[in-house]
Parts: structure tokens; sequence; C-alpha cells
């Protein structure tokens, strides 16, 4: 499946696009400071879109982030249906386009 060695890779786009790359990486820790929203509930997020568009490596550095931030179980979970309530809804409402 995946392997989380690989992201050592990364360093390979950081030298071969050094100024995107920078910019990239200043944006994304700028993203999940504290703010309007907490840390916990960026992490929360994250691990919701990570599962909907199903990215394995996303998934595990948002999991581990958000229970870094305190994430329980139970929060988890429901950030779990949420994200496959939205995929679901989703295909129900692009059903519409089906008929007529």
């Amino acid at each position: 499946m995946h392997d989380m060695k690989k992201l050592q890779n990364l360093k390979k786009l950081d030298s071969g696009a050094p100024e995107p790359m920078k910019a990239f990486w200043a944006f994304d820790k700028a993203v999940f400071q504290e703010g309007s929203l907490s840390v916990l509930d960026k992490q929360l997020i994250a691990v919701a879109v990570a599962l909907t568009t199903q990215c394995a490596y996303c998934l595990e550095i948002h999991r581990q982030e958000a229970r870094k931030a305190g994430a329980t179980d139970e929060q988890l979970a429901e950030v779990a249906v949420v994200a496959a309530a939205i995929r679901a809804g989703g295909a129900i409402t692009h059903a519409a386009h089906l008929f007529g």
C-alpha cells in the first residue's frame, strides 16, 4: 500500500522546485496554526478530507496530529461518519442529473 518512509523522497521536490516547495511548506504550516478554529478542529477537518480523498499519507499524518491535539476515539469516529456522509451525499445529489 503506502510506505511513510517514501515521504523522505519529498526532499527531491524541495531541491528540484525550491521556491514553490518553500511556499507550499510555509502555507501548510500557517494553515494549521491556531486561529478562529482550534488546531484540533483543523486536524479533524484534515482527517475528514483525507478520508474523502483517500490519501493514506494525509490520513496518517493528520490522524497523528489530531491525536497530538487531543482527538478522542469518539471524535475520530464522528469524523469518519461525516466524511462517509459527504461522499455518499455527493453520489445522491449527482443522481439529480440522471433524470430529465
